[in-house]
């Protein structure tokens, strides 16, 4: 596990700190053509070598430069300017397969997947986390949907971030399950004023009595929801 977590500090730091972005716009210029991109890989391999520390580790410093010039050039070749977020998150999803994998044929470590996926709790915390990122919102916004039709035109007029309010329930729910499963309560509190204090400006400057009310149904919603859900796994874990 040790060799794994150095892998990904060293990907960490050769994608993330010693990559300024005069690197990423040359590459994103020139692609193939140019000597940041090959610069780049050479620096990952150094990075392996240096944090593993054993000469006779120079074949997995090849293999992981291999990889992640091969992930980097189908990112630069298939990505647009429309799609870099995407892009971005499968170039990074990619990177840490392939360190994992050679991880795991470097190591061979003694896995006990079935034993793992046999236990009640990881079905338990996976089927709560589904519910609270997917269900949870469809639900809130069918329960608020007699409400919404008029004060989404009104938002819309506002030019608000496309999608903000979905991810920003989607996070204060995450955040929320996993503040009150870790026994950490005051946070809870903490991230309701935060989020208060943010929308307040907003409101205020609105002066909009409904959308408060939209606003503050929703949020109570959000939240009531999640804590429901952590209490009951909290609950269904005492038994397991």
């Amino acid at each position: 596990m040790i060799t794994l977590l150095k892998l990904i500090l060293a990907h960490l730091i050769g994608d993330f700190v010693l990559q300024p972005k005069c690197w990423v716009h040359h590459k994103e210029t020139h692609k193939l053509r140019s000597w940041v991109f090959y610069a780049h890989v050479l620096l990952h391999g150094m990075l392996v070598m240096l944090l593993l520390w054993n000469w006779s580790s120079w074949a997995i410093a090849l293999i992981i430069m291999l990889f992640h010039g091969v992930i980097d050039a189908t990112k630069l070749y298939a990505q647009r300017p429309t799609t870099k977020v995407r892009w971005f998150s499968i170039d990074q999803s990619l990177h840490l397969v392939s360190l994992i994998g050679v991880w795991l044929v470097w190591t061979r470590p003694e896995l006990r997947l079935a034993e793992v996926f046999q236990r009640p709790a990881i079905w338990l915390y996976a089927t709560a986390l589904v519910f609270l990122t997917a269900a949870a919102g469809i639900i809130i916004q069918v329960l608020l949907s007699k409400w919404s039709t008029e004060l989404v035109r009104k938002e819309a007029e506002e030019k608000s971030l496309i999608s903000a309010g979905k991810y920003i329930g989607v996070l204060e729910r995450v955040l929320v399950f996993v503040f009150i499963a870790t026994d950490h309560w005051e946070a809870v509190g903490f991230l309701m004023a935060a989020k208060s204090v943010f929308r307040f400006g907003d409101l205020k400057e609105s002066k909009d009595r409904q959308l408060t009310e939209y606003i503050l149904i929703g949020t109570l919603l959000s939240f009531g929801i999640a804590i429901l859900v952590a209490l009951g796994v909290l609950r269904i874990m005492a038994t397991l």
